[in-house]
């Protein structure tokens, strides 16, 4: 028996059928806007997935009709085939288990018997908070909203009036709302004078929240010059969060020289390896710096560590060419020989 499914080739359709309005984000490694021509293409396989995680997109969907106040919002995880494409069976899987839930009439807005539906489909995940967060934060801004009602308490907070032991009062949305405003008023500044003294407790989810964003050069200085210290300092989570904080900001050169100067170091742990393939890989676009970072992932004798990085980085269409050129070149190590020799053992 034909279904509606059979005649809706993708999300994208699917969307547009319902005359609804959507953005589509990446929340696999940051949250990154996919555009949607962008997605379109994706869908059609034209084009590998630009920021696949573990073999999956981790998409979040916000969609919502012209009368709606409120987008919905949808969590998505599809998995991905072995050239980076999207998987076109989960995909229409997918399709068919929203329009099972929905009804054929897309363009209502979906009850709340039917979100617990969508929400069974195998498909579906719930995010991090910290993402959640970062996700209703962008998409309140894109769409002209007013940020959410914990927004002012961070911003209080953040201009240190009430002091620096005040951070219980301080949510993590209100956070990700700062973050993501950081252009309004005279947020940046606020964030470049409070930086070097934060409590790790609004530290953290602050870093969470800024990964996603192009930072201005004054807050990049100031989340460097604490990560030296921190780093001076053994303080090992604040570490890693302020590293983190620089992730879509790898390309100021701050942001740059820190990590080049982090890369040359004798030795680096494997939570900083890590962070630096998961949410710092624009950097390993860099030939020079991939050698090193590659030779970093070696000094451990890991090959468990080494096998699961590359197949991570080798997945990313912006590192991967680079990537499969660097494990061929005749300036590898011999200790990096052998480990892209044990990646191809079996």
């Amino acid at each position: 028996m034909s279904t509606t499914s059979d005649t809706i080739p993708s999300i994208s359709a699917l969307l547009s059928l319902s005359d609804s309005q959507y953005r589509i984000y990446d929340i696999g490694r940051r949250v990154d806007k996919i555009s949607k021509e962008q997605f379109e293409r994706i869908e059609a396989a034209q084009l590998p997935y630009p920021y696949p995680i573990q073999g999956h997109a981790l998409l979040a969907i916000a969609f919502w009709q012209k009368q709606s106040t409120s987008p919905y919002l949808w969590f998505v995880k599809l998995p991905l085939d072995e050239r980076g494409l999207l998987n076109q069976g989960a995909r229409n899987h997918f399709i068919a288990i929203i329009i099972e839930a929905l009804g054929e009439n897309l363009s209502v807005n979906p009850t709340e018997q039917q979100e617990a539906l969508l929400k069974k489909n195998p498909y579906h995940f719930t995010p991090a908070q910290y993402k959640l967060a970062a996700v209703n934060s962008i998409v309140s801004k894109s769409l002209k909203q007013s940020a959410s009602k914990f927004y002012v308490p961070a911003q209080t907070y953040l201009s240190g009036v009430n002091g620096w032991d005040a951070w219980p009062e301080v949510g993590v949305q209100g956070v990700a709302d700062f973050a993501f405003r950081l252009s309004e008023t005279d947020n940046a500044k606020v964030l470049t004078d409070a930086l070097h003294i934060l409590p790790e407790e609004v530290l953290l989810p602050l870093c969470s929240a800024l990964e996603n964003i192009i930072l201005p050069a004054d807050v990049i200085q100031q989340i460097t010059t604490r990560f030296q210290l921190a780093q001076s300092n053994e303080k090992h989570t604040e570490s890693i969060a302020l590293l983190r904080a620089l992730a879509s900001s790898t390309q100021n050169p701050f942001s740059e020289q820190c990590i080049t100067n982090l890369l040359t170091r004798d030795s680096l742990n494997n939570d900083i390896l890590i962070i630096i393939a998961g949410r710092l890989w624009p950097i390993l676009a860099d030939e020079a710096l991939l050698f090193i970072y590659l030779e970093h992932l070696t000094k451990e004798n890991d090959n468990e560590l080494f096998s699961a990085i590359f197949k991570d980085l080798v997945a990313i269409p912006m590192i991967r060419p680079v990537l499969l050129q660097a494990i061929r070149s005749p300036k590898r190590s011999p200790a990096l020989a052998q480990a892209i020799g044990m990646l191809f053992k079996d």
